[in-house]
């Protein structure tokens, strides 16, 4: 499918390029927007020697792009894409301040519910807009991005959204613009809460994890503690959101959770933010979150080294 870029096209910057930001940066730059991938030095050289392999579902292509190591790199971007990991929100929005243009919108396509609030504490003056990510993708090397399904984006109102949307829609990425993306990424929450410290755990794929025993059980007091976290915290969590966790394993049946990735490369991973994030709130709030707790506690276990 050709696909082309409202006129004139956006220049977007992608800040921590790994299989997220790969795969949106990639996709706006096949249709024709300029786009800077800013991630580590082994992916940064094989962008900038052969572009980014796109293996994706629905193609196999090199996508030249342009990539730098440097956060100076979002000077001029109409859109940041911000794809780091959760705990390093507000040092890359240091990092990044300096650099970025008067009336450039930061967007926020990580995991976890607080991202952007935490990151407009360090970009005054700054548009940070928060967004919701339903794909399933992996680095297969450097400069090699592996996309294992799905793909569309839910974000937040701003004055750049109408154009924003309309430019990932024409280059592939279906978007919905919500006025309640605080519930579109607590029902994210929930879902990263049910499958990934248990995929990081077994070190097993969603498809074949729901299949061993006591595993839908122990998703089902976890999403029920999450929403009970929820409503006391008054959000309003879209309906649905029990067969949504189902869901997952039958269209992304093939996929380590990140938080199973981060752990299979030696990385901290975001569990602070996913299980952790709910167990802090539950505390706060007087919810009982005996399920996430013991997700959280282990996945702490596994992530220190071992002597």
């Amino acid at each position: 499918m050709t696909v082309h870029p409202p006129s004139p096209p956006l220049k977007f910057a992608v800040m921590g390029a790994g299989a997220v930001g790969c795969f949106y940066g990639g996709m706006l730059a096949r249709a024709g927007h300029a786009v800077t991938l800013i991630g580590r030095p082994s992916h940064v050289q094989a962008v900038q020697a052969r572009g980014l392999r796109m293996d994706t579902t629905m193609f196999d292509e090199q996508v030249p792009l342009a990539a730098s190591t440097e956060a100076s790199a979002v000077a001029g971007a109409d859109v940041v894409l911000l794809c780091v990991k959760s705990p390093d929100t507000e040092a890359s929005g240091e990092q990044m301040r300096p650099h970025l243009a008067p009336g450039a919108l930061v967007l926020c396509l990580q995991n976890g519910v607080d991202n952007a609030e935490r990151l407009r504490a360090v970009l005054p003056g700054h548009e940070v807009g928060a967004a919701v990510v339903y794909v399933a993708t992996e680095m297969a090397g450097p400069g090699h991005l592996r996309h294992n399904g799905r793909g569309e984006l839910v974000i937040a109102p701003s004055a750049r959204s109408d154009v924003l949307a309309q430019a990932l829609a024409a280059a592939g990425v279906p978007t919905e613009i919500s006025d309640n993306v605080r519930g579109a990424l607590w029902a994210k929450l929930i879902l990263n809460c049910a499958y990934n410290a248990l995929s990081a755990v077994g070190r097993i794929v969603y498809g074949e994890l729901v299949q061993r025993p006591g595993v839908p059980e122990v998703m089902r007091d976890v999403v029920a503690e999450c929403l009970a976290v929820a409503r006391a915290d008054g959000v309003t969590v879209p309906d649905g959101v029990e067969a949504a966790v189902r869901r997952i394993a039958e269209t992304m049946p093939g996929q380590h959770s990140s938080t199973a990735q981060d752990l299979m490369r030696g990385k901290p991973s975001e569990i602070d933010f996913l299980n952790g994030y709910v167990v802090r709130r539950g505390d706060a709030l007087g919810v009982p979150v005996p399920a996430n707790r013991v997700l959280w506690s282990v996945v702490k276990l596994l992530e220190q080294p071992r002597h």
